[in-house]
This record gives C-alpha cells, structure tokens and sequence, in this order.
C-alpha cells in the first residue's frame, strides 16, 4: 500500500516538473555568419537561476526628420521566444545609462540601471522599445516572442518551402508563393527580396526570422488573395491588396525611406492585425478604398494588441483614396488595445493619431478606437476627423464620416497640437461622434465636467476644434 501510495506520489511530482518545463522555455537564434550586427548594445536574457544567453542585435533603418529633411539613423533589433518569466539585461556600449526607459509605459516595466547595464523582468511575450538617455533614433528594439508553435515538425514536405538559418538572396528579388504553400522563415533567416502572395488561396507565410528587400519596398504583399496568414516575421512593409479573409499575427514592420507605410489595406475585407509592431516612414496603418490597383470598398477590419510608432505621419489613417465615380464605403473598422509611441508630423494636413481623412465620395462608418494608450508624441494632434478635398490626392471630397467610438482613450503629454473635427458641408458631415471615457493628462472629459463653463464646448476642454459641419459630437465619462 505504501508503495502504491509512493509512486502516485512520484508520478504526480514528474508531471509537475514536466508542466514547469514546459511553461519555462526561451529559445535564442545565432545571426547568421558574416552578417552585419550592430554593437551600441550587448544584450542577454535568462530564466531565472540559469545561464546568461546572448541576443544577436541587428542594424536597422529607422527614419529622423529634422529641419523638414529626413536622416536615416541606425537603431538595434533582437528577438528571442520564451514561455514563463525570463530577466533582460541590456548594456550600453557607448557609456553610462543616465536614464532608460522601455516602452510601451504602460507596460509598466521599470528597468533597474547600474552603470552601463539596466535589467528588467518579462513574464509574457513584448515587443519592446529600449532607449538610452532619452536616444529614440539608436535605440532597442527588443521582440521577444512567445514560444513559436508554428515550426514544421519536418522538413520534407512538398507543400513547405523553408528557409534555414543563414542569408537567402530570392532568384529575381521576388517569391511568389502559390496557393496551399507554407512559408517559413526560422529564426536567424535572413531572406533578400520579397515574398508575394499574389492570387493565391490557403497560404502561411511564418517564422521568426527577417524579410526585405536590399533597399526600398515592402517585404510582404499580399494581393488578390484569399485566406491567408502571416505570422511571426520581421520586415519593412506588409501591404494587403484586393483580398480577403487575412491575418497578420506578430509582424514587426520597420522602415526608413519616403512612403514607407507599414501596413496599408487597400479594398479588402475580413483582415485582422493582432500583436503587430510598426515603426514607419510613413504612415502606420492605412485603410483604403480604390488604390493602387485594387478596386472597392472595405469591410472587417479589425488592428488589436498592436504597438505603433509613426516617426512620419500617422499611425492610424482611414479614408483618402478611393473611386469618386463609386462612392465607396469603408465600414467596421475596429482598433482595440493598442499604445502609440510616437508621432510626428509639421504639416497640419497630415497630422492625427487617430485619424479619419475622408476623400474620393468615399464614406467611412461605424469605426471603433477602444482602449488606446498615446504616449507624449513629438508634434501632432490626438485626433483629425475631416471630410475634406485634397486635391493633391483626391478628385472630389469625401462623402461622410458617420458612427465613431472613441472609448477609453487616454493621453499623457505636453505636445499634442489642436485636433481638429470637421465637415466639407451639410451634404457631406461627420456626425454620431461619442468619446467615451477621454481622459488627458489624468482628467476625464465629459460633457457635464465641473470645471467646464457653460458656455464652452466640450470639444475646449480637451483643445479639440469641433467646426462647421458637424452632428452629434459628444462626450461621455
């Protein structure tokens, strides 16, 4: 009986041990070799009682505007997996850490600085932001991904085309994967070229490793396709075109030249963004009608648990380009759980994290902005909701923006220009506008607030213009 009792006992310890394994893991990928790293940072990470393991750390674009011309700067990339808990430790090599930050803040993690070293704790994957003595334009881009579960169990498979670890220069720059294919890139992959994914159907295109081109243009397109996911990869742009039923899981897009917009969607429907990471030239994220090609409207588009950071022009836009001929729509349009970074814009046309520009006769509906965190960007404003007619890019003004909820929005800074809510005329207006929970700088605007007067508009207390135009803007605690 005691014996029994003895190897339940045991049974039920190794299964124990064995569930803590599993949940503890961290997976490194060595750089492939002769590939050029980047040294500004030595950077390691453990689980916690074991062995420091050393992250590569890889040059990578990024774009400084400074007196309306752009520099490109060279900050650091890594990436590694884990499950569990691991503990980062990030030095400098260029001198002491007077003050160091990762970001998102409100992730709320605060590294522990000694010297040239700061260290920190993760307990779930990131995609992190780490800067040095307030440097933006040389900083971290740490990525540190869950466990990747997407691997290929084998290699052998008529249906797989695999990429191993080490540089791949693609025949002509160019992939075009057909459809049913798996794409994998493994960690400590670098691929030349980009992977396309043009009238296709059933197609994965994963990994952890790199994609993109030697100089300019996107990594990832997808066109005309259906049925697609993405997952996993680093690269410089993933625009999707023309198609339909799209997932982009964990993508980091990082680009430094003009118009280097990170993730546009051009007339398609049913695309999900989750996990994504975007540090862009251009805009973040885009949602279009009739452009580049691609013909129609859009529906079902849906960006959550995402990071962006515009270092040109905005991190969301909607709106601008369609058919005039058409009067497209672009509808249910949802962007939930997300933290902005960075934005930074002069020209006033193209300011607006969150921003709605409507031209072409497009009309743009019941869009939802929801738990949406905006750090103290550089120069720009909070929102821009206009119809307007710019005639550098559009034939005709926009038809309509109808049905936005901004809920649970919050702004902590000091550089947020004058937002701007407006009409074109009273054929063409923005109305049923509902902020929800708005709160600046720790104070929630609403439209019964006690320190308003009564005779402002809500839209003052938060330095929004509400112009001509405009139905139904209120504000809600």
């Amino acid at each position: 009986m005691k014996l029994k009792k003895l190897i339940i006992v045991s049974g039920i310890l190794l299964g124990f041990c064995e569930m803590l394994q599993a949940q503890n893991q961290l997976v490194t990928y060595p750089a492939p070799q002769g590939v050029e790293l980047k040294k500004d940072f030595t950077v390691k990470v453990r689980q916690p009682g074991k062995e420091w393991q050393t992250i590569a750390t890889y040059p990578v674009k990024v774009d400084e505007v400074r007196d309306t011309k752009h520099h490109v700067e060279l900050a650091s990339m890594g990436y590694f997996d884990f499950e569990g808990e691991v503990e980062v430790s990030v030095t400098s090599n260029n001198g002491t850490i007077n003050t160091g930050r990762v970001c998102p803040l409100s992730y709320g993690i605060a590294p522990q600085i000694n010297g040239s070293t700061l260290t920190f704790k993760l307990d779930r994957p990131r995609n992190l932001s780490i800067e040095v003595n307030g440097d933006i334009f040389h900083n971290l881009h740490l990525f540190a991904n869950p466990i990747d579960g997407n691997k290929p169990k084998k290699l052998k498979d008529r249906n797989l085309i695999y990429f191993a670890p080490g540089v791949h220069q693609l025949p002509g720059d160019t992939l075009n994967v057909p459809s049913g294919k798996t794409v994998y890139i493994a960690g400590g992959a670098i691929v030349k070229g980009c992977i396309q994914v043009v009238n296709a159907r059933d197609v994965k295109v994963l990994g952890r490793g790199e994609v993109h081109p030697e100089g300019r243009g996107a990594g990832i397109k997808i066109i005309n396709s259906r049925n697609i996911e993405v997952e996993g990869l680093i690269t410089t742009q993933c625009p999707t075109g023309g198609s339909d039923s799209v997932t982009i899981r964990n993508v980091k897009a990082i680009s430094s030249y003009g118009w280097g917009d990170g993730m546009n969607v051009f007339a398609s429907n049913n695309v999900l963004f989750d996990g994504v990471f975007c540090r862009n030239s251009d805009d973040c994220t885009t949602v279009y009608a009739t452009r580049m090609g691609f013909n129609g409207g859009c529906k079902n588009i849906t960006m959550q648990n995402s990071t962006l950071w515009a270092d040109v022009a905005h991190p969301i836009f909607i709106g601008l380009h369609g058919n005039p001929e058409k009067n497209e729509i672009m509808e249910n349009l949802n962007y939930i759980n997300i933290d902005i970074l960075d934005h930074k814009e002069k020209q006033v046309d193209y300011q607006g994290c969150l921003a709605i520009n409507v031209g072409d006769n497009n009309l743009v509906r019941n869009v939802r902005f929801e738990n949406i965190r905006i750090e103290d960007f550089r120069q720009g404003q909070l929102v821009n909701l206009r119809i307007f007619f710019n005639k550098k890019y559009c034939a005709a003004p926009g038809r309509g923006i109808e049905n936005v909820l901004f809920k649970d929005i919050t702004y902590n800074g000091t550089n947020a220009e004058l937002s701007i809510i407006a009409g074109y005329n009273e054929e063409r207006k923005v109305k049923n506008i509902r902020f929800e929970n708005l709160k600046i700088n720790g104070e929630v605007i609403y439209d019964d607030m006690p320190s308003k007067p009564k005779w402002y508009k809500t839209g003052d207390m938060a330095r929004f213009f509400i112009g001509e135009h405009t139905e139904e803007v209120t504000f809600t605690k």
